[in-house]
């Protein structure tokens, strides 16, 4: 996906989550709890009450909150999609740990370049669904091989 899709509508949830319409038509939960807690912008969210105030912008392209607060729509729906079970960067780097494979080992595995899957491994890019596939698969060959 070239350009992720814009934000329609926006409910917070209790504690830290966010239910997000998306122009595709999906909608997806997304728990925010982990950027809440690791970046320092993002504290006064703890608050309950001011979670609660979260409103889509009028170009749908992030989350806003009182006192100039934002989550871009990018970084919302790739983590939504992670969350949702699709491969995200933390999956993707997970995968490449569990068979010991370095960037170039990974991109001769998948037929790709390094640089892409360093894309893929830091969350610059997301991870498409056919490479998704490609690494189950691959993870399936080796267990078979070892078993």
């Amino acid at each position: 996906m070239s350009k992720p899709p814009l934000i329609r509508a926006v409910k917070a949830k209790s504690p830290a989550t966010l239910e997000i319409t998306w122009t595709t038509g999906e909608t997806l939960a997304v728990d925010v709890a982990r950027l809440i807690k690791r970046f320092k912008l993002y504290a006064p969210l703890k608050n309950s009450a001011l979670f609660g105030k979260a409103k889509a912008d009028p170009w749908g392209h992030a989350v806003n909150w009182p006192g100039e607060i934002d989550m871009g729509a990018d970084q919302l729906y790739e983590l939504a999609r992670e969350q949702a079970g699709e491969w995200g960067p933390e999956r993707f780097a997970a995968w490449m740990a569990e068979h010991g494979l370095s960037l170039n080992a990974a991109a001769d595995a998948l037929g790709l370049s390094r640089r892409m899957i360093a894309h893929y491994r830091t969350g610059s890019k997301p991870v498409p669904r056919v490479v998704a596939l490609a690494c189950e698969g691959l993870s399936a060959r080796w267990k078979k091989r070892v078993a």
